[in-house]
């Protein structure tokens, strides 16, 4: 009975290092230069997001997306996206528009499980019209943290938007090692 115990006892000790060994934390950088950026946003369809890489950093992944907007039509409600357990950093490189956030999705529709906004872009996640947001004029070189579960969407892009969007996965949903086919090599 000592020797099981003792044998389970060094099982608990040691687990955290069982799981770490499975995925562990990479020792090299991922680079993303701009003429991937580029490349993407040349072949990316108005009003869709997308992913140029995930990365697997052992305790989560991390994606990187390039977004382009096109123009907004003008006092059309401002449709958004929530989702569960993404939070979101945008850096603005080009363009501009009215970024809303916060207040609440009228009559959610989540999106379906296998769509790509789950299983490559954010994990699970809600759209619809967001009413009582916050809203503030973006332009190249603002930074914005979405928390997950915040609804945030666009209006008032005259022209066009085209954003960075950082999204640190913690429950390993989207799909590591993903790179987009425009820039894989």
């Amino acid at each position: 009975m000592k020797k099981a115990a003792l044998g389970f006892g060094l099982l608990l000790a040691f687990a955290p290092v069982f799981a770490y060994a499975e995925s562990p934390t990479p020792k090299e950088a991922t680079d993303i230069p701009k003429s991937d950026i580029d490349e993407v946003l040349k072949h990316a369809p108005p009003a869709v997001d997308q992913t140029l890489r995930v990365v697997d950093l052992g305790k989560y992944n991390l994606a990187v997306g390039v977004i382009h907007r096109g123009p907004t039509k003008p006092g059309e409600p401002v449709g958004g996206i929530s989702h569960s357990d993404t939070t979101e950093t945008y850096i603005i490189i080009s363009g501009g528009g009215t970024l809303v956030t916060g207040g609440t999705i009228v009559n959610g529709k989540p999106a379906p499980p296998n769509s790509d906004v789950v299983k490559v872009l954010n994990g699970p996640s809600t759209g619809g019209r967001i009413e009582n947001g916050l809203s503030r004029k973006v332009g190249p070189g603002d930074v914005i943290i979405i928390p997950f579960g915040v609804p945030h969407g666009w209006t008032d892009i005259t022209d066009h938007v085209d954003y960075l969007s950082v999204r640190p996965d913690h429950n390993h949903v989207l799909p590591a090692g993903y790179v987009n086919p425009a820039i894989k090599k």
